[in-house]
């Protein structure tokens, strides 16, 4: 993985964001398709728009 990557990922493991929210922006950082609509929460539809932005602006909502 390119250092961007690496670095966004352990910046929000580091805030402590939810699973669901963190899995959703890995995913859509890499452009995954998306989970099946009934597995899709919050946490991760934020974490997938901020992956696909390259941003992490909703993070701080979903910490655990």
């Amino acid at each position: 993985m390119n250092k961007e990557y690496f670095d966004l990922v352990t910046k929000l493991e580091d805030m402590g964001v939810s699973d669901d929210y963190l899995i959703g922006w890995q995913e859509g950082y890499l452009r995954s398709p998306k989970l099946e609509e009934q597995r899709v929460t919050d946490a991760y539809d934020a974490g997938y728009e901020d992956g696909e932005n390259k941003v992490t602006d909703n993070a701080e909502k979903f910490k655990k």
